[in-house]
Formats: structure tokens, sequence, C-alpha cells
């Protein structure tokens, strides 16, 4: 089994894990390696279904910038 030590993690996401631990009824280090191994058995094709369905869901964004633009190259 391999070792990985995560240096730097923020102190919000700690308590998150530790409380999310805390609700399973496990350690944050069991957590944490239930967190890791289920984030990496996605494969590219369900990460890119699963982001286009995300982007499915939001509105397409127009700044209005470009429509500023496009006022400027119409004068």
């Amino acid at each position: 089994m391999a070792t990985i030590i995560i240096r730097n993690l923020d102190d919000e996401v700690a308590e998150r894990l530790r409380l999310q631990a805390r609700l399973r009824g496990v350690s944050a280090e069991q957590e944490a390696r239930r967190i890791l191994a289920d984030g990496t058995r996605s494969s590219r094709a369900e990460i890119a279904t699963r982001a286009a369905a995300i982007r499915a869901r939001q509105r397409p964004q127009r700044s209005r910038g470009v429509d500023l633009i496009r006022e400027d190259r119409e004068r």
C-alpha cells in the first residue's frame, strides 16, 4: 500500500473531512481513502458526461463587454 502526505490542506477542508467521517462513523483517514478511491474510479467518458450535464444546466453567460465591443464595431 502507498502512503500519501497532503501538505497545506485548508483548515475548512480538513474540518469538512472530519465531519463527513464522523457522520459515517469512520476515521478521517478512512473517509479520505474512500473519497480518493471513489474519485479515481470515473473514466474520462463518465467525467465528460457529467461535465456536459453541468454545462447544460447553466445558462449561457454573455458578458456586457461583448455587447459593448459589438456596438463599437457597428459605429
